[in-house]
């Protein structure tokens, strides 16, 4: 019994840390707001197609994701050091960060390389799980390596993923920055216009992450007690003969139910 009753803590112990102790996901959005963001894909700036994405996608994020946004590039011109952390990482973030987005200049370079370094570190990937999602039209210009980044942000990282988006760029572009994502285990998505756009950001972001299935601990089966002397089996071929005979024999229109002489006795 002791035996059984440690299985059963231990099981209860093991569900409660696998199956409600997951944490939420924590993910830091991270958009180009360089001048290149003013060209245009069908007629429409790049950059209107980038905030009305945003808006969209945003309403279908779990609303236990911490959601985060961070920019560089929309306070000054020409500077590698325009990088800012707007809405930090909480649950139910959705309208903060679409308000952020529609208020936004688009001036800057594109220190790509840094931006995402600094959202690793305001994430604390070295102690958690961790994920950044980049929206560029654009390559870096701020003498940033995204390829060793990328691989440093893997060694050092508990879990860190970072997923690219590349909007309207080239695919001899893409492959310049898809090995940021690739050295994480991440994603580089090609994005030519607003519904590849809409459809990246719903794959990086919008989608939750599977939770992992409960590692459920098998109990062991309890062996059935030896009957004791003062009971007898309720097989009807244990019975007595005569008992059996009584069970068996049915008068015309009764039932063929066993009469009460022929009833077991359970632990008497």
């Amino acid at each position: 019994m002791m035996r059984l009753a440690r299985s059963v803590a231990t099981a209860i112990l093991l569900l409660s840390t696998t199956t409600f102790g997951f944490a939420a996901n924590k993910v830091i959005i991270i958009l180009d707001a360089s001048g290149s963001m003013w060209a245009q894909i069908d007629g429409k700036p790049k950059l209107e197609i980038a905030r009305e994405s945003l808006r969209t996608v945003l309403q279908s994020v779990p609303g236990d994701d911490e959601i985060g946004f961070m920019a560089y590039g929309h306070r000054q011109k020409g500077s590698c050091e325009d990088i800012e952390l707007i809405v930090p990482p909480q649950a139910g973030s959705a309208s903060a960060i679409s308000a952020a987005a529609d208020s936004m200049k688009f001036l800057g370079k594109t220190p790509l390389t840094a931006a995402v370094k600094q959202a690793a570190e305001a994430l604390k990937y070295t102690e958690d799980k961790a994920t950044v999602v980049l929206i560029t039209d654009g390559l870096e210009t701020c003498g940033g390596d995204p390829c060793a980044l990328g691989k440093e942000l893997e060694a050092s990282g508990v879990d860190f993923t970072a997923d690219v988006v590349g909007f309207g760029l080239t695919a001899d572009e893409g492959k310049q920055i898809a090995c940021l994502a690739e050295n994480t285990g991440g994603k580089y998505i090609q994005a030519s216009d607003e519904k590849a756009l809409q459809e990246a950001l719903v794959e990086t972001v919008a989608a939750p992450a599977p939770a992992p299935a409960p590692n459920l601990l098998r109990l062991p089966r309890r062996r059935p007690s030896p009957p004791s002397r003062n009971s007898i089996s309720c097989r009807a071929s244990s019975w007595p003969k005569a008992a059996r005979m009584s069970a068996t024999t049915a008068m015309p229109g009764r039932s063929t139910r066993p009469t009460p002489t022929a009833r077991a006795v359970i632990r008497s």
